[in-house]
């Protein structure tokens, strides 16, 4: 399997993975570098979006993509908890390289738009339909979810950042070896 790589030139989006870093709820780096790949449909899908968020002077930001399965196993040790990650022995649509993590930001600024909680918040707060975050966030989010619906995207509704291809158990889950360059840290 041959997964798209999503980075501009090809994709207008700005890249922000967060589990490259130590900002994510692991408190240290997941993968060893900062890469966005998707399965073909998903990345044909990513560019829909795109296409649907430019003349709203809006990108797109990517905290992740595809998540080999080793980076699965590594998330749920720190915490499985199965309302906000998927259980990797069922695997997920991340690690099928059909989900994408994201946010809306200001093309001019860079500046994100408010969602009301951060990236990974796992929280009732970060449920897409939450009226408990601000009405400004609330349109953020309702609008994003309608970019990404427009563009044939699912979404998760625990996670307003969340969006992955219909019927994703259809696509099997790959892990690091299907990079030519790995996400992952060599052992």
């Amino acid at each position: 399997m041959t997964l798209a790589a999503i980075a501009p030139p090809e994709y207008d989006v700005e890249l922000d993975i967060a589990y490259a870093t130590a900002r994510n709820f692991t408190g240290k780096p997941v993968y060893a570098r900062a890469a966005a790949y998707l399965h073909p449909i998903a990345a044909r899908n990513l560019a829909r979006a795109i296409e649907l968020a430019a003349p709203l002077g809006l990108k797109l930001k990517v905290f992740d993509a595809f998540r080999p399965s080793e980076a699965q196993w590594a998330l749920w040790n720190v915490r499985p908890d199965p309302d906000f990650l998927s259980d990797p022995r069922r695997g997920s649509p991340h690690s099928r390289g059909v989900a994408v993590d994201l946010t809306l930001i200001d093309a001019k600024t860079g500046r994100e738009l408010d969602m009301g909680t951060a990236f990974d918040t796992f929280s009732p707060l970060s449920y897409h339909g939450s009226t408990e975050v601000s009405t400004e966030a609330q349109r953020n989010r309702h609008l994003l979810l309608g970019l990404m619906s427009a563009a044939g995207w699912d979404f998760y509704m625990r996670e307003w950042w969340h969006y992955q291809l219909f019927d994703s158990k259809r696509y099997p889950v790959l892990s690091d070896s299907v990079l030519r360059a790995g996400l992952m840290a060599a052992e």
